[in-house]
């Protein structure tokens, strides 16, 4: 049940005549859907009601909750902002497709909410809006975490482009003193990356034990029953399974994996994060 349920997570939502339509799409759609009410209504000049949505962290405190979600709402449209639809679309689609569907949409979920939660703690010392979309840049640094060595324009790679966008932003919050945004910014580059990291199994998060364990009770050195024997052997066997899966990433791309394959990955991916998964 969970490899047929992984596997169907890394593929489209639907297809549309024969073009798949990732969440990632889905995402940029609500976004834009908000960005063409945000321009009706600033014609009509009902900029009362858009008052309502963004984040304003003195009157989240005083009960207006909503506004952790709403704000991302209130998009005039600009050139940015296509820009930033069109990074969603593309690189956090080739996100989706490495993870599956539902731990993209919890990335973005938390690059998204990351924000107002952070400066609802802070609100009550110090007064913080925020209108718009948010989590473009989020997405492209966890492509490039995912695929540092991919090349861009003149050779650039993924990973000195996503320095290079980090580094330029933070010094134009240094600039203008916006410590709010070069906040905003560090916070989710910061959790992008490691989210991915964390998936990769590249670290573990620390755990609290409250209550000591009793000592395990340990064999000889080179002693070995018949059930280690059995899973040493499965465990070569797993790690020769995963290799092989690399290999065709390497070659070929992850889009080329079978079901199977993937299913293989991601169990490779579990067993690694917990521990099980040692190359000999």
């Amino acid at each position: 049940m969970y490899e047929y349920r992984s596997s169907e997570e890394h593929q489209p939502v639907v297809w549309v005549r024969g073009h798949p339509v990732y969440a990632a799409y889905f995402i940029v759609l609500v976004f834009v859907a908000s960005m063409v009410a945000t321009a009706i209504m600033m014609a009509l000049n009902a900029t009362r009601l858009l008052g309502w949505l963004p984040f304003v962290g003195t009157e989240v405190l005083r009960g207006e909750v909503w506004r952790i979600v709403t704000y991302g709402l209130v998009n005039p449209p600009s050139l940015w902002f296509a820009i930033d639809m069109a990074m969603i679309a593309l690189f956090g689609r080739e996100v989706e497709k490495f993870f599956g569907r539902g731990k993209f949409m919890l990335l973005y979920g938390w690059i998204y909410l990351l924000p107002p939660l952070l400066f609802t703690l802070i609100g009550a010392w110090f007064p913080v809006r925020l209108a718009g979309e948010a989590g473009a840049l989020a997405v492209f640094i966890a492509f490039a975490t995912l695929y540092p060595n991919v090349a861009f324009f003149w050779g650039f790679l993924a990973k000195w482009v996503a320095a290079i966008l980090v580094g330029i932003y933070s010094l134009m919050a240094l600039a203008n003193r916006d410590w709010i945004g070069g906040l905003s910014l560090w916070s989710t580059a910061g959790f992008a990356y490691a989210f991915v990291r964390y998936e990769q199994g590249r670290f573990t998060l620390p755990r609290l034990s409250l209550f000591r364990r009793a000592p395990k009770l340990r064999l000889l050195p080179g002693f070995k029953g018949a059930g280690d024997v059995e899973v040493e052997a499965a465990k070569r066997e797993s790690m020769a399974e995963t290799d092989a899966v690399l290999d065709k990433i390497a070659r070929s791309g992850v889009s080329s994996l079978t079901a199977k394959e993937r299913a293989t990955l991601d169990a490779a991916r579990n067993r690694l994060r917990k521990g099980e998964l040692r190359r000999q």
